[in-house]
């Protein structure tokens, strides 16, 4: 039975972390904190034990709810820095946008394209390196569960066309592969993936879908390459059996392209069109790029989702909101976010007071490390935390600590670039099963085995840190 299961354990844990949320408020202050700062931190404490061991629905409300009370924060602020936050809007629609795409033919048919081909048929590494790349490649613009889910058939289909059965590193490798490269992708754009847009807004910063591409992109593809070589080098995986693999019979069962799958491919495309040329404009027409950017990052898929749902083929919309937000849009995790985001921007509020406190008290411990020491520490907290427990607390939290740290030490430290690599890490996650929903079918699966998964994804965790401060770093300083 899980510990979240169990009834003693609830009982005494759920009560425990609920008092801590409120009772702050009726606690005198200490140690230079303010009574709204002491509040906060206690808040937080219980929100993270509950998120950690009980959920991350019920509890994320319990947080807003707390949040609500404090003095200099009203239930207003705080559904405003939540719910009405553009970042947490711009999840919602994209997820619907997305959820229309993955209801077509045509991202399992992307995928089997790179492995029914005479190029995959030479090698089994060439269709290791094919398969792998058809998932980075849809990663980029869909969340990381989703595309899981929706490729993982394809591959359990491979292994019974190839006869890949328990025990066989191939199966190994190409199991792991699927769910490592899945992590890598998420950290690589901004687009349907939310821990980078947290990380920047815990860290009160601002960075465009090409600037933060500029980072992610060259990292995502150095990790990926360096997980290939790790799987060739250590799992040495029996890649005769993938060797002239006629996998023809995946299209069997898909249906026809019609004229719904092009029309939402259409309406994807020019929605993420409308969040990367505006960038474009930036040096050459600095009022034009301002104006579309005032319509946030949110208007885009907004106005994909209208589209959406208006066009109409052989009578019926493409999409249907009530559809779409049952079966589309994971509501845990954007509670979860409107949680982080009303949270983050209570920590940083000068009213609350906690921040003051920690420039008081950590710029004389952090500060004295350097850049290079504070990028080290924040890099390797990200990674570790995002691996052992929320990668939206990750996020928020190394985000924002960072971003009061820098802030204090004034050492011409790039808050921009330490975020982004922050919401980056936040989420390469590999090494144990609670660091995503998919590596935990990974390491569940007969394929795997949670030692597998932690010796795997632990050692591309650690090449994850080395690249994120000597690549993503350095890139991010030069365009953020």
């Amino acid at each position: 039975m899980a510990l979240k299961d169990n009834k003693t354990f609830r009982w005494i844990i759920i009560p425990l972390c609920i008092a801590l949320c409120f009772v702050g408020r009726f606690i005198p202050a200490f140690g230079g904190l303010t009574k709204d700062g002491f509040s906060v931190l206690l808040i937080f404490l219980g929100s993270l034990i509950l998120w950690l061991t009980i959920g991350i629905d019920w509890p994320s409300l319990v947080c807003l709810f707390a949040l609500g009370f404090l003095d200099n924060i009203s239930f207003g602020n705080v559904f405003t820095s939540s719910f009405g936050n553009s970042t947490w809007l711009f999840l919602l629609f994209t997820f619907i946008c997305t959820y229309a795409l993955t209801k077509t033919s045509l991202i399992k048919r992307i995928a089997i394209a790179f492995v029914d081909n005479k190029v995959a048929k030479k090698s089994g590494y060439l269709f290791i390196l094919l398969f792998l790349t058809a998932v980075l490649l849809l990663g980029l613009f869909i969340a990381p569960t989703v595309l899981f889910v929706v490729i993982l058939p394809i591959l359990e289909e491979i292994f019974k066309v190839a006869k890949i059965e328990k025990g066989d590193r191939i199966g190994k490798v190409l199991m792991m592969g699927l769910g490592f490269t899945v992590s890598i992708s998420s950290g690589m754009t901004t687009i349907a993936h939310v821990f980078p847009l947290l990380a920047m807004s815990a860290a009160g910063v601002s960075v465009g879908p090409i600037a933060y591409m500029a980072v992610g992109m060259p990292v995502g593809l150095l990790l990926f390459a360096a997980m290939i070589g790790i799987f060739f080098l250590f799992a040495r995986p029996e890649v005769d059996k993938l060797k002239n693999l006629d996998v023809s019979s995946l299209k069997a069962d898909l249906p026809p392209v019609g004229k719904k799958d092009i029309i939402t491919v259409i309406v994807f495309a020019l929605v993420v069109l409308l969040w990367i040329v505006p960038s474009l404009f930036k040096g050459v027409a600095p009022e034009f790029y301002n104006k579309i950017n005032g319509y946030t990052t949110a208007m885009p898929p907004l106005l994909g989702a209208i589209a959406l749902c208006i066009i109409r083929v052989d009578g019926q919309p493409i999409i249907k909101v009530d559809d779409a937000l049952k079966n589309g849009v994971p509501w845990g995790s954007l509670i979860m976010c409107a949680a982080t985001l009303a949270l983050g921007a209570v920590l940083t509020n000068n009213d609350v007071g906690l921040k003051a406190f920690l420039e008081t008290n950590l710029k004389s411990g952090l500060t004295g490390f350097g850049v290079v020491g504070l990028l080290i520490i924040f890099a390797m907290w990200a990674a570790l935390q995002t691996n052992v427990s929320s990668n939206m607390v990750t996020a928020t939290l190394v985000a924002g600590v960072a971003g009061v740290v820098i802030g204090a030490a004034n050492n011409g430290m790039n808050v921009a670039a330490v975020a982004s690599i922050i919401g980056m890490l936040a989420s390469f996650a590999f090494a144990t099963p609670p660091s995503m929903p998919h590596i935990a079918i990974v390491a569940g699966s007969e394929h795997c085995s949670t030692k597998d998964v932690l010796i795997y994804g632990g050692l591309l965790m650690i090449v994850s840190v080395l690249l994120a401060c000597l690549v993503g770093y350095p890139l991010g300083s030069l365009v953020m």
